[in-house]
């Protein structure tokens, strides 16, 4: 017999997914935290964490052909960086959170007090197990309808804002292929007064400007130095990825 939790997690999940398991099981094995086992009095092996082990190998399945056919013309470096942007825990947890996924996690007391049910690497463990219970139950087609409704639906603006917060990371990564040195940030003008300032960077390689950029700090002003940078030197940033 399910107790009242268990019947709120089939319940919500069908309607919201129209997705109906034949094994209701799986769906509620895929939100048992391990926490939870000892309410229930359960072995560990009864938690989510081995569909969390099949569905990451089934969502890297998913993605990677995604990507592949997505992206014709990228090296496989490129589509790797994508990649590991996509099916990362920060990104799936997000996805996890929108989609109100932490509202059915099974938990146990101490885990709902430490904000548990928010923690990303629980969420993303639990997107991860959901994608496994949906593989076991109904097939690759209907787990791979699942990650592109609700994830790679939303990979252009994922993979935009996190390219942006990496440019300095793609920059020194690429240097870094290529030569010894390391690429050299500088303030070359502050504009604007005290409480409203704005700063122009440049950054160099082997003493050469590669690119400049502004921004309303330090940080900011340096990852636009990086964006034009990678755009001069021939990387192909994501700016104009389509839908």
């Amino acid at each position: 017999m399910l107790s009242s939790e268990e019947e709120k997690i089939i319940r919500r999940f069908q309607e919201q997914f129209d997705l109906n398991f034949r094994d209701q099981s799986l769906l509620i094995t895929a939100f048992k935290h391990r926490s939870y086992l000892n309410i229930s009095n359960e072995q560990r092996e009864a938690s989510n964490e081995r569909l969390e082990f099949l569905g990451d190998a089934v969502l890297d399945l998913v993605v990677t052909q995604f990507l592949y056919e997505k992206f014709p013309k990228r090296t496989e470096g490129q589509l790797s960086k994508i990649k590991s942007i996509l099916v990362s825990k920060p990104v799936l947890a997000e996805i996890a959170s929108q989609l109100s996924l932490g509202d059915l996690i099974l938990i146990n007391r101490g885990e709902e007090k430490t904000g548990g049910r928010k923690r990303h690497s629980i969420l993303s463990d639990t997107f991860e197990a959901i994608v496994g219970a949906i593989y076991l139950d109904m097939g690759m087609t209907q787990a791979g309808d699942f990650i592109r409704s609700t994830l790679l639906s939303k990979f252009k603006s994922i993979i935009q804002r996190e390219l942006y917060t990496n440019y300095k990371s793609l920059l020194l990564e690429h240097i870094q292929s290529r030569y010894s040195d390391l690429p050299e940030y500088r303030v070359i003008q502050e504009m604007g007064p005290d409480h409203d300032k704005s700063f122009m960077v440049v950054v160099k390689i082997r003493g050469k400007e590669i690119g400049r950029g502004q921004g309303k700090s330090k940080k900011v002003a340096e990852q636009e130095a990086a964006k034009e940078a990678l755009r001069k030197i021939g990387f192909n940033n994501f700016d104009q990825i389509s839908d």
